[in-house]
């Protein structure tokens, strides 16, 4: 006997115009018939891989409680650095998640996007290789590609010559090889993509995949994972003079303060399972939220909030929202005194003075390039469904920016909409805003997450 399968129920369903939940903002109007150009694609599962916690449900409750992940350099020898300070995932074992066979031809960068990957679609309860052949893709973003594997296989050939080359090498260094590997692994034969971008990347990811949804898939896994800790990207990083030159974790990286002193580096991020809200509704998927707004904004001018603030008013804009529907910020907190400066400025103009909660979480894990918007957002999807904001640590905010910024502890309130945003080096500026679907009975009492869905979620 022929099966329904939840692709074919929402092709079927979808023309009906029913929403099986409350509207989000660009669905479609109750009765209407539904458009899926217009729909706000629904985040059902999440992976996470940070400083502060491998996996999910270790890292929000560390983050809920103001925990840090950033300490020495332990990754490779930074004594005669002037920055010795990182955010490195703690006991990460790649044998225990990765095959055998993948490690000689796998960087760092790629082994813990495999991680967050399983985890992403186990938790939104997926089985990829069930799906339909090309229902499900993938698209990844990363700042420098396998820097650690082409690092070890440059030295080799500079010290030993080119039959020492791994034959790897052509691969594993690639900004595009999380989304191939990815691919391979869980056999998805849909969409793929990749941008090279470093703190927007996983905000560009989200959005293409996004448009995918839209047009001609059901299921998209995107955001970024990166990894560059490693002597050779140690230095491109020193090279762009943002870095922070302190030895202290605990006031090493302080965004917003009176003297900031730079950034600390970081590792990680986050994959997330993107759903077409109706494929999602006919399956009967809970969802984190809908991506319901992006823009993004470039500044001929670095460190001016000109770029910024288009791109936070055209990300509303795409949501048809307004400024007063905002109940949380996300912020990019550079950690150097001119971006902060614009970026507080940034925010003082479209919301006014104090006029939005805001909170930058990345002081616990450092800034993780291409990972770190899709970090942001999965934070500010966690932060929506629990009414939970969490708090910026390690910094005393100067009072000259005039932000309401959660510090100490978190804070809890009812979340609706959050915006997300992420500047890069040079210019760009990239914005989210995300909604967050009717509350889930008893979530709101649980803002760690440890037992909702059988502790699993």
């Amino acid at each position: 006997m022929p099966t329904t399968t939840p692709y074919a129920a929402a092709r079927t369903s979808a023309g009906a115009g029913t929403p099986a939940t409350s509207p989000m903002p660009g669905d479609a109007p109750a009765g209407a018939a539904y458009d899926r150009r217009g729909a706000a694609p629904l985040i059902t599962g999440m992976g996470v891989v940070a400083p502060n916690g491998l996996g999910t449900r270790a890292w929000w409750r560390a983050t809920v409680e103001g925990r840090s992940g950033i300490g020495p350099v332990t990754l490779f020898d930074a004594s005669g650095y002037p920055s010795r300070l990182a955010g490195e995932i703690p006991d990460y074992d790649p044998t225990a998640h990765v095959p055998s066979r993948l490690l000689p031809q796998t960087d760092r960068m790629t082994r813990l996007a495999l991680y967050a990957a399983a985890e992403a679609f186990a938790d939104a309860g997926i089985d990829p290789a069930a799906l339909p052949g090309y229902a499900a893709g993938v698209v990844t973003a990363s700042t420098a590609g396998g820097f650690e594997f082409g690092q070890r296989e440059l030295q080799a050939l500079w010290s030993k010559g080119s039959r020492f080359v791994s034959v790897y090498q052509a691969f594993a260094w690639f900004y595009a090889v999380n989304t191939g590997q990815i691919s391979i692994r869980h056999q998805l034969r849909g969409p793929g993509g990749v941008l090279v971008s470093d703190s927007t990347g996983g905000h560009g990811a989200l959005a293409e995949a996004r448009r995918h949804l839209r047009t001609d898939t059901h299921t998209l896994l995107a955001g970024g994972i990166d990894s560059t800790l490693c002597p050779w990207a140690w230095t491109a990083h020193l090279s762009t003079g943002t870095l922070s030159t302190g030895d202290d974790p605990a006031t090493a990286y302080r965004p917003y303060a009176c003297d900031p002193t730079g950034q600390i580096i970081g590792e990680g991020g986050a994959l997330l399972v993107l759903e077409d809200p109706a494929t999602a509704r006919a399956r009967g998927a809970r969802s984190y939220g809908a991506l319901t707004g992006y823009a993004t904004a470039f500044d001929p001018v670095p460190d001016r909030p000109d770029g910024l603030i288009r791109a936070m008013q055209q990300a509303l804009s795409d949501a048809g929202l307004d400024t007063g529907d905002i109940d949380i910020v996300f912020l990019d907190a550079a950690g150097t005194a001119a971006a902060d400066r614009a970026e507080s400025e940034a925010l003082r103009d479209l919301f006014g003075p104090h006029g939005v909660p805001a909170t930058a979480p990345k002081t616990m894990t450092g800034r993780l390039g291409a990972g770190q918007g899709a970090l942001d957002i999965a934070t500010a999807l966690r932060a929506l469904r629990y009414g939970t904001v969490p708090p910026t640590v390690n910094t005393v905010p100067d009072p000259r920016h005039d932000l309401d910024l959660v510090t100490g502890r978190p804070r809890r309130a009812p979340l609706t909409h959050a915006l997300v945003i992420g500047r890069g080096h040079g210019g760009f500026n990239a914005a989210t805003v995300l909604s967050a679907e009717p509350a889930v009975p008893g979530a709101a009492g649980n803002p760690s997450g440890a037992q909702e869905n059988g502790g699993q979620r």
